[in-house]
Order: structure tokens, then C-alpha cells, then sequence
């Protein structure tokens, strides 16, 4: 099983949901938001879709620890709030 691309869906005025796809047509929902920041959110998860599009979703510890360990700048509420939505929807 392999991700086939990640969707972020604004609902307005401040949510933002993530909709992660497969090659076996599984879908996995989670909710990546940082309240009032909902547009940088979707463009934080859409700077981890290079990373995340072609790996096995089940191994979501091994993703997350990936994406926070080899970010420039580790941490904070944007980074940590879109990992979480990723980590929700695998």
C-alpha cells in the first residue's frame, strides 16, 4: 500500500481537513489546524506531500519522526499542528 496524494479541504471561516489517499483506495481523514492559520496550515501539510506520496501509511511513527527530525526548524505550532492532522489521517 503506497500514498497517492494528500487533499486539504479549507471549511470556512477557520478549519482546515486533510483527506490522504492509496493505491488501494483507502482514505484517511485528520484535521491539521492551528486556530487562525488554517491557509498556512494547508501550505505546511502540501511542503510534506513530496515526502509522504509513495511511502506505506501504516508506518505513520517512522513519518512523523521523519518529517519533524528533518525540518530546519523543529517544532512550533504550525509544524507540529500539520503533523498532527498527517498523523490523524494515516
Amino acid at each position: 500500500m503506497k500514498i497517492t496524494k494528500l487533499e486539504t479541504f479549507l471549511v470556512k471561516p477557520r478549519s482546515l481537513f486533510l483527506k490522504i489517499h492509496t493505491d488501494e483506495g483507502l482514505i484517511g481523514l485528520g484535521e491539521p489546524i492551528l486556530e487562525g492559520r488554517a491557509l498556512t496550515c494547508a501550505q505546511a501539510v502540501a511542503e510534506l506531500e513530496p515526502y509522504l506520496v509513495g511511502q506505506d501509511p501504516r508506518r505513520v511513527v517512522h513519518h512523523w519522526q521523519a518529517m519533524y527530525r528533518h525540518a530546519f526548524y523543529r517544532g512550533g505550532p504550525l509544524l507540529t499542528s500539520a503533523l498532527s492532522g498527517v498523523e490523524q489521517a494515516l
